[in-house]
């Protein structure tokens, strides 16, 4: 304990030094916090982390210059959704080029769906993944199912039955995990409950999270394991990771502060609801977290939703719930998404071996 003491009294002094004194400029060297726990944080240089690859620090060096930001939550839907799709063709091209696969479109139970198999190869028959797109609730439905379903199913040796749920504007929650739910309860005519895994980016990782929360509330059984990657099973912008990657990151704006209203990135996918519910925030309910499979939450060191995830994780954790939290070092929103990465790759077998682990 002594050792301990020490160790933790000298790493205090080492960081709080640099605050007794002040800069050139006679500002405060370091943060300065209000009485009600603000703190105003001065402005700094985050260089690039000298623990991701250097395909990594390649793709940072590429941002120079470009803004930061998501396609628009306003205009003409039809167009940002073909925007969208267009500027990620090139990575679904290099992510297929990488790892093949047959994609063969199905309707199950009334529900759009694409089966992405292994191409040349046989696929596990006793198992086979749900996954739920990103997106925002509102777009990227074929780029980035694909991005999240391609690799998965060629590295895995799995069948992927990516979900085109309903979206805004056109629809609102709870049509997204009513059109999942529905592809569950169809798969369950083939598949055991214990055998089938859901998975999602972004707002499919929330979005696997609400299923997870839906099935036993609506009398289904429970998956055999869940994914829940680029979010939490809580509400997007809760917790310091929102206001933090909107600085050093830029990807997503800061949360809205107190009279400013911030954009609406889902288009009132959840207008008129409650957002600490206990499906769309099931964290936030111990009693539901209590009734959730084995979980595996991805999330990076720069991505908005690392705070989202840190407090999922630690709520099954609490609830007795095995989970599995990997953080990706240097990392921003759904880092999955571009195969090119070490760190993506290194994801893609985590996820694999997740699910051959906990699906019996």
């Amino acid at each position: 304990m002594h050792q301990l003491s020490v160790r933790h009294i000298a790493i205090a002094m080492i960081f709080a030094a640099p605050l007794t004194g002040l800069a050139a400029d006679n500002k405060p060297a370091g943060p300065v916090f209000d009485p009600d726990g603000t703190v105003h944080v001065p402005a700094f240089d985050l260089p690039p982390s000298t623990l991701i690859s250097k395909e990594a620090l390649e793709a940072q060096k590429m941002r120079a210059g470009r803004p930061g930001g998501v396609p628009s939550s306003t205009g003409d839907i039809a167009a940002t959704r073909k925007g969208l799709e267009a500027m990620l063709a090139p990575q679904v091209a290099g992510m297929r080029n990488t790892y093949s696969v047959d994609v063969v479109d199905q309707t199950m139970a009334g529900v759009p769906t694409r089966i992405v198999t292994p191409k040349d190869k046989p696929f596990d028959p006793k198992r086979v993944l749900i996954n739920l797109h990103g997106g925002g609730f509102t777009m990227c439905a074929d780029a980035c199912a694909l991005l999240e379903s391609v690799p998965i199913a060629s590295v895995g040796g799995y069948k992927v039955v990516t979900v085109n749920y309903r979206m805004a504007p056109e629809a609102a929650h709870p049509a997204g995990v009513e059109d999942a739910a529905a592809v569950y309860r169809e798969l369950l005519k083939s598949y055991k409950a214990k055998n089938i895994g859901i998975y999602g980016c972004s707002a499919g990782g929330a979005l696997t999270a609400e299923t997870a929360a839906w099935l036993p509330a609506h009398g289904l059984p429970q998956a055999g394991a869940v994914g829940i990657f680029g979010a939490g099973a809580v509400r997007f912008g809760a917790g310091d990771s929102a206001w933090v990657a909107a600085y050093i990151d830029g990807s997503f704006p800061a949360p809205a502060t107190s009279g400013t209203p911030s954009p609406d990135m889902s288009r009132g996918y959840f207008a008129n609801t409650d957002m600490a519910d206990s499906i769309i925030s099931p964290a936030m309910h111990p009693d539901v977290m209590a009734k959730f499979p084995p979980t595996l939450i991805i999330t990076g060191t720069r991505a908005m939703d690392m705070s989202p995830a840190i407090y999922t994780n630690f709520q099954l954790l609490k609830a007795g719930i095995r989970s599995t939290l990997i953080v990706g070092e240097g990392m921003g929103h759904c880092f999955i998404y571009q195969s090119n990465l070490p760190e993506a790759r290194d994801a893609y077998q985590v996820i694999v071996d997740f699910f051959r682990q906990n699906l019996h």
